[in-house]
């Protein structure tokens, strides 16, 4: 007797998931994002540097010396998110649909990403009011220094011999929604086809103005914003677990007991590395 069964694929829900994590982030602007299954990446930089000599005709020359330190990337901080959701409800709801729960849960895992690796901000350079020319202290965003922040950002690279990379991977900063409006405001009254063009059609995230690519995100830590060269925080994600959507039947509710319905799951596995040696080049833009 031949025997069919009626099996419920997954393929579906883990595209849709991939979708919603596919979605532009201001992390994946920023940072080099590295998806594999290593644990911990390992990398060195030069923590001595030698000093050039000077030349005497017909005399030895002095050996200098150099030190490396090394330094790892650690792919340990796990978050995940589960939704149950009964077998009556997931039948009667048409707002309760698979694809729409993991779209959500997609959402919601790239929104701890963003925060995460905003709140690295303790292992960047400090770039305050005094970097602009004010009195020390956190920078009050406005009209009459947004273009000063952006002009000092990239004068701070230049001091930091920042000029190769920052020619190669270009420049960020991540503002707040505030900011962005300021940064928006500002565009539209100054320049010509720059300005006529941000009025007709306003302006989008990726806006690249002055030389550098503007983003933003509600994702801060309150009182700090990142800038500088893009892609020298390194960012690390567990390929054997990012955006793969998981669903259960009959999950268990104890030692004892099923639960009636289906979950779903899907979670992430991070790490975070600032450069030591490139740590000039990534500034913590402190603001009021």
């Amino acid at each position: 007797m031949a025997v069919a069964n009626t099996i419920t694929y997954e393929t579906l829900y883990e595209d849709v998931l991939q979708d919603r994590l596919d979605q532009p982030t201001t992390w994946k602007e920023m940072c080099d994002v590295m998806i594999t299954d290593t644990k911990v990446i390992s990398s060195s930089y030069m923590s001595t540097t030698p000093s050039v000599q000077t030349v005497t005709r017909g005399t030895g020359h002095s050996m200098q010396t150099f030190a490396e330190t090394a330094e790892t990337l650690d792919i340990a901080t796990g978050r995940d998110l589960g939704l149950f959701v009964d077998w009556a409800d997931l039948s009667q709801s048409s707002w309760t649909k698979p694809a729409e729960l993991f779209n959500r849960i997609g959402a919601l895992l790239n929104e701890y990403i963003e925060s995460a690796v905003l709140a690295q901000h303790a292992s960047w350079t400090d770039f305050d009011n005094a970097s602009i020319g004010g009195a020390a202290g956190n920078i009050t965003v406005s009209a009459a220094n947004i273009d000063d922040i952006i002009r000092g950002v990239k004068r701070e690279i230049r001091e930091a011999n920042g000029q190769s990379l920052m020619n190669t991977n270009g420049v960020g900063i991540v503002w707040r929604a505030a900011d962005f409006e300021i940064l928006e405001a500002f565009v539209q009254a100054n320049g010509f086809t720059t300005a006529d063009q941000a009025l007709k059609e306003g302006t989008v995230e990726g806006l690249r103005y002055l030389g550098v690519d503007h983003y933003w995100s509600n994702g801060h830590t309150s009182g700090h914003l990142l800038a500088g060269v893009k892609k020298i925080q390194r960012l690390g994600i567990l390929r054997g677990t990012y955006g793969r959507a998981h669903t259960i039947d009959f999950p268990a509710g104890d030692t004892n007991t099923y639960l009636s319905g289906r979950s779903f799951y899907s979670r992430v596995d991070i790490g975070h590395l600032t450069p030591t040696g490139l740590k000039p080049l990534v500034f913590d833009v402190n603001v009021a």
